[in-house]
């Protein structure tokens, strides 16, 4: 394994963090509420750790798909303890732990929080809590990669371990390009929307907050009220936003480059924007007796699926209040999640498709056993690596679904509480129902609880497999069997 690429990565990311707790510090000298100082201190400590780790460059900057994971899960980690560290010095946060969890709630997009009254909260620590949505929706590895040389294709590996979906492919034909073309996607999509919101008479902070938190696909709140304060045009906008941060932006490479034409034929976003279409429809029929009218029903069903579809996690109204019909569709679209490529959490709309389709060619062949039968996706087949992954992330996804339902369940709370809560967070998608509904919070899980979360919201937004690697024994063995060798080679030709 390289090391030196792993610290130097770690570090790097690192030093980049200390940049944007910066801009806390602007806000704050805005508002004059005298916090700047601790995200000052927070912002000099990353930058110090940082710094140190990337003292000196790496031997070698090639790596493969092993260093990728361990590089992307360890600087989440990092980013994720340095991040908490001002709402921890600032006391707005007192427990570490529950600064920690916020932070990576933010990073992870996922949106779940520990807190109950955000009036508590400084203007600059709502902007770092808002803007974590914002830098995690994406990726700052991705964002690494479009500003950091790395040696040939090997980079990929990065954008593997940390971008969400079964499969990551080029745009363009260098990976650096292709970053750069996502984020100024992201870019573009975020200014539209905080413009739109400027003009609806929404106040700069507001639609800067909450533009983040839709873009990063993340649900964090600015006021108590949620969404109760801004207007239905407001509200409409956000949902509109929401559906379109969930799909997948190989389509918006496709559009910006006038291919229409390839961009519907992708069957994910088609898929993706018929299961919205329904499940609106169900829910719609299904609360318009709780309703004012039928725009009401339909305004409300559309923010919520569109919500809960992209793992947003932004709420305007109390949907645990909600006939058992409309909670069962809102759970169902917690576990289906967003397009793949998109900065949306859950499973994904292509791994469902896949599985769906592995299910048919399953029972096809076991009543036709001599046919020969091919899954194909987008008209084309796929390979047989690429069905097999989807198979083993869906189990690996159960076993940890049901290892941290079984760990937080010691806290005592009920069934659905604690079923939706691990939901909620290895979803990312922030609010679940019953004791962790939209109008509560996770405040009251122990803190071995809140770790066991933590660590599903690291490794949902991480697509697993990079977190659980950290807890594979031959990762490390093999690695320390590998230089004690090299060690015993080389002190052999020292005799």
């Amino acid at each position: 394994m390289n090391y030196s690429i792993i610290r130097y990565i770690v570090g790097y990311v690192l030093r980049v963090e200390a940049g944007l707790l910066l801009l806390p510090v602007i806000v704050d000298c805005i508002h004059q509420e005298g916090k700047w100082y601790f995200y000052l201190i927070s912002a000099a400590l990353a930058a110090l750790f940082g710094g140190i780790l990337t003292f000196s460059k790496p031997k070698s900057n090639v790596f493969y798909l092993k260093e990728g994971c361990v590089s992307t899960a360890l600087a989440w980690i990092g980013l994720s303890i340095f991040g908490g560290l001002p709402f921890f010095m600032t006391g707005e946060i007192p427990s570490f732990i529950n600064a920690v969890f916020e932070v990576v709630s933010g990073l992870t997009t996922t949106g779940a929080s520990i807190l109950s009254d955000l009036s508590t909260l400084s203007h600059a620590s709502l902007f770092w809590r808002s803007f974590t949505h914002w830098i995690g929706g994406m990726g700052v590895l991705v964002f690494l990669m479009a500003i950091l040389p790395m040696a040939g294709g090997s980079t990929i590996n990065l954008m593997r371990a940390e971008s969400p979906g079964p499969d990551v492919g080029k745009l363009a034909p260098h990976i650096r390009d292709t970053a750069r073309i996502l984020y100024f996607i992201y870019m573009g999509l975020t200014s539209i929307e905080i413009i739109l919101l400027l003009v609806t008479g929404m106040p700069v902070f507001d639609a800067f907050t909450m533009s983040f938190g839709t873009a990063g696909t993340g649900g964090f709140a600015v006021r108590n009220s949620g969404m109760a304060d801004y207007t239905i045009l407001q509200q409409n906008i956000i949902t509109v936003f929401m559906i379109l941060f969930g799909v997948n932006f190989n389509a918006f490479y496709y559009i910006v480059y006038r291919k229409f034409k390839k961009a519907w034929k992708m069957e994910e976003v088609r898929t993706y924007l018929i299961i919205i279409f329904v499940s609106i429809s169900i829910i719609t029929i299904n609360i318009l007796h709780m309703c004012s009218g039928v725009w009401d029903a339909i305004q409300k069903a559309a923010f919520q699926v569109g919500s809960i579809i992209t793992t947003t996690g932004f709420s305007n109204a109390d949907f645990d209040t909600w006939p058992e019909l409309s909670k069962f569709v809102l759970v169902f679209l917690m576990f289906v999640g967003a397009c793949a490529g998109s900065t949306g959490g859950g499973l994904k709309v292509s791994r469902v498709i896949i599985l769906v389709k592995s299910v048919g060619k399953e029972i096809t062949m076991y009543l036709h056993p001599k046919t020969i039968k091919k899954i194909k996706f987008d008209g084309q087949p796929m390979p047989h690596i690429a069905v097999r992954g989807t198979t083993v992330y869906f189990l690996a996804y159960i076993a940890l679904f049901l290892v941290s339902f079984f760990i937080i369940s010691f806290d005592g709370p009920d069934f659905e509480t604690n079923f939706t809560g691990v939901t909620a967070t290895l979803n990312n998608i922030g609010p679940g129902l019953a004791g962790v509904g939209p109008t509560k919070n996770f405040d009251f899980y122990s803190p071995v609880s809140k770790i066991v979360l933590i660590f599903d919201m690291l490794a949902g937004r991480l697509e697993l497999f990079p977190m659980l690697i950290l807890f594979y024994p031959k990762v490390w063995i093999e690695e320390f069997k590998h230089v004690s060798h090299r060690q015993l080679k080389l002190n052999h030709r020292r005799r």
